[in-house]
């Protein structure tokens, strides 16, 4: 991630081209231009501009348990020293796929998608407690996934 900058400046055209995509990724450009009122390459010009700059990325999002990964937690992790030096070790480890630096009871969540429960047993073990500065973890496991969505908009 990149330090805090200003914020990019979309306009109305970039924002609607945004909300279609996370509308629908596989949206086609010329859907999305006849929805926004530019041509189809005006579109897929603007898109490689909003995805090169890191404004936004078109990902496909997959259901880790139709993909044998049946244990999935969010661990919260209390860190003696440089925060950022142990998410850096947490973001580097392949079972890992979402950290964040806190303020309150955690230093830093990492979200961890494992096969099962003895994997995540070894990841906590092996891999995350044995990471310098990792003073505590708490993990908390998930039963269930209510809800996840990307399509906040640009507000």
């Amino acid at each position: 991630m990149s330090p805090i900058s200003k914020p990019a400046q979309l306009d109305d055209v970039s924002k609607a081209i945004i909300e279609q995509l996370q509308a629908d990724g596989r949206r086609s450009y010329a859907e999305i231009g006849k929805a926004v009122g530019l041509s189809e390459a005006a579109v897929r010009q603007r898109v490689q501009k909003l995805t090169d700059s890191g404004v936004m990325q078109v990902v496909a999002v997959t259901d880790p348990m139709q993909l044998g990964f049946y244990r999935q937690a969010m661990i919260g992790v209390r860190v003696t020293g440089d925060t950022t030096e142990v998410s850096e070790r947490l973001a580097s480890i392949p079972a890992v796929d979402y950290v964040v630096l806190t303020a309150g009871s955690f230093d830093i969540l990492a979200e961890v998608v494992c096969e099962n429960d003895q994997d995540l047993i070894e990841l906590l073990n092996k891999e995350i407690r044995s990471i310098p500065g990792v003073q505590s973890t708490e993990t908390f496991v998930y039963l269930k996934l209510q809800k996840q969505f990307y399509n906040w908009g640009t507000r």
